[in-house]
């Protein structure tokens, strides 16, 4: 048995494309930024420890408290604005309510958490800065994948963002008003160096 052939990456191409798009026959992951392809660099070791640890933490929350949401690594969300050319993957997203359906992306997402990494600094708040168009987002986390810190970014009452994210640090309690999840930052680093 053979790995698939590779085949060519288009160099421009919609949402509708993106999603019916086989891939290149690499395994590589892609996202669809302003209608370009852009490869997602494999993950390291303690990126995906905290992305586990995080969709982990999330999912017994949601279902102890019995929320009508959903938890997936790396869904595919449309930003509103470019949303025909452009599907970004945050490392985790949650939707709530009606959002549960079978369509390829993730629609109505709630949260959407980014890890942050050396490497993809300027994509991962590209990217934040572009979930922050979407309606149903109320809260972006980013999380710190080389020391133990975060941003959070929650939406205000009159539907704009605050100017700035709440940073968070060693000793500091997440507080997720989306779902209504408390617990200490350094939970979401189990297994690592750096909770040490």
């Amino acid at each position: 048995m053979g790995s698939a052939p590779k085949t060519k990456v288009p160099s421009e191409m919609t949402t509708d494309e993106f999603f019916k798009w086989p891939g290149d026959g690499s395994g590589r992951k892609f996202q669809l930024v302003d209608g370009e392809l852009r490869a997602m660099a494999p993950a390291s070791f303690p990126h995906g420890i905290i992305q586990a640890n995080t969709a982990y933490i999330l999912r017994r929350h949601i279902d102890a408290n019995g929320l009508p949401c959903i938890v997936a690594t790396e869904p595919p969300v449309l930003p509103r604005v470019g949303a025909k050319n452009n599907a970004r993957a945050p490392d985790i997203g949650v939707a709530c309510g009606k959002t549960m359906n079978d369509t390829y992306e993730m629609t109505d997402p709630t949260l959407l958490i980014e890890i942050l990494s050396p490497s993809n600094k300027a994509e991962t708040w590209a990217n934040v800065w572009a979930f922050a168009t979407i309606p149903s987002v109320k809260e972006i986390l980013v999380i710190n994948s080389t020391r133990l810190e975060a941003k959070l970014l929650t939406r205000l009452a009159d539907g704009s963002w605050p100017e700035m994210p709440k940073p968070l640090g060693k000793a500091s309690q997440l507080k997720l008003t989306s779902l209504g999840l408390k617990m200490p930052l350094v939970k979401f680093y189990d297994g690592t160096k750096i909770a040490s």
